[in-house]
């Protein structure tokens, strides 16, 4: 009852104390001792079912014949395999500056700060790809290296729907570029290692560690701010931590290859360690279209629409007629005349089920199916009309602003 912490000037107590734990150590070395020489003895007298080989191997005797089973050396240093990725990436992420007039001399302000990934060097140029919230409202953009520089860099196009944008500076002062990966190949559990700049530029070049939670999670994007979804944008997830400023950074796998351009974290209460990524299977035909266009080139319609599921079941019968089977697909509410789909005769209150093929349910169905054709592609749709299924082909336009 706590005999040993007790001292209340007993003499022998202190004695007893000390020899019962000299017994303890010696018969604790004793038994190690016998335990070693037991191991050393025990394959000599030929006890064990198996031969111990100092070569590392191990030979299995079952009485009648000897198999010879080579050992396997495992040996995975994580800890060495992401500094060499840091070593590897780190100053191909860049932080991005905003910078927006301000002020009774309208002098370019810091309006926020970003990340960006460095992935090509042609030329006297370098191309940089950032979010298109990092870059949105900005006068002037300046790239900050890992030493601090700052040099100038100029928009050459970016996306709001993807949220992805294409920037390009001087490449005498860019010491490395990044190599993207095939994030169709990314599997969840997969280790994930995230670059970028959090809180601002005074946190340049911070590394993250975790691993990917989840595939082709669909995110709704309403770009214009109406309150409707425009868009489910595809993303990883991963619980590397993200945090503002780390927008427009590289999410790498143990290759040290780009699967992702880092996005935006999901900030609720509830919510720790979701963060959200693009992956570069999506991001890299779209800062191809940046480059050459300053836009991306998707295919358009021509038509208003809505959504069947928002039309009230009395417009379903009286309006638009249709079959008790048609729950699902895509009112025309207007028509372009001189548009593709004016062109190959859609007419209001037609409602579209299908399109390319595939079935379209809703609105954000329809665009996902719309926007993996190219400009040019002639495709088949299936509507009704006043409850009669038809059938027809429109050569798709390019869309100049953002609809169908």
């Amino acid at each position: 009852m706590g005999y040993y912490d007790q001292d209340n000037g007993n003499g022998n107590a202190k004695r007893q104390k000390g020899k019962r734990g000299g017994w303890f150590l010696a018969g604790l070395v004793g038994a190690i001792f016998g335990g070693l020489l037991m191991l050393v003895a025990i394959p000599t007298f030929d006890l064990l079912p198996y031969e111990m080989d100092i070569s590392g191997e191990v030979t299995q005797n079952d009485g009648e014949t000897d198999t010879t089973i080579p050992a396997r050396n495992v040996s995975v240093d994580i800890n060495t395999a992401i500094t060499k990725v840091v070593d590897e990436v780190s100053e191909a992420v860049v932080g991005v500056v905003n910078l927006q007039e301000a002020g009774f001399w309208n002098e370019a302000g810091e309006a926020g700060t970003g990340s960006g990934v460095v992935y090509k060097r042609e030329g006297n140029s370098a191309f940089i790809v950032t979010n298109y919230h990092v870059i949105s409202g900005a006068s002037q953009v300046e790239i900050s290296l890992s030493d601090g520089t700052r040099i100038p860099a100029e928009i050459l196009g970016s996306d709001e729907l993807n949220d992805l944008a294409v920037l390009r500076v001087d490449g005498k002062s860019i010491k490395q570029v990044a190599k993207f990966g095939d994030s169709s190949n990314v599997r969840p559990g997969e280790p994930v290692i995230a670059i970028g700049n959090p809180l601002g530029l005074q946190f340049s070049g911070s590394v993250t560690q975790g691993i990917i939670s989840g595939t082709e999670r669909a995110i709704p994007i309403d770009s214009n701010g109406d309150g409707q979804v425009d868009w489910n944008a595809e993303v990883l997830q991963t619980d590397a931590a993200i945090n503002p400023g780390n927008s427009g950074g590289a999410l790498l796998n143990i290759e040290g290859q780009v699967i992702g351009i880092n996005s935006m974290k999901i900030a609720q209460s509830a919510v720790e360690g979701i963060g959200l990524s693009i992956p570069t299977n999506l991001v890299i035909p779209i800062i191809e279209d940046l480059e050459t266009y300053g836009e991306v080139r998707r295919p358009y319609m021509g038509i208003g629409m809505r959504s069947l599921n928002e039309v009230s079941s009395y417009h379903i019968e009286q309006t638009l007629k249709l079959p008790n089977e048609v729950k699902e697909g895509i009112v025309v509410m207007s028509v372009d005349p001189i548009s593709p789909a004016g062109q190959a005769g859609l007419q209001e209150y037609d409602v579209i089920t299908k399109l390319a093929g595939k079935e379209v349910k809703d609105i954000i169905a329809l665009r996902k199916v719309l926007y993996a054709q190219k400009v040019g592609d002639t495709v088949e749709f299936t509507y009704y009309r006043s409850g009669e299924q038809k059938t027809g082909k429109m050569k798709l336009g390019e869309e100049d602003l953002l609809g169908s």
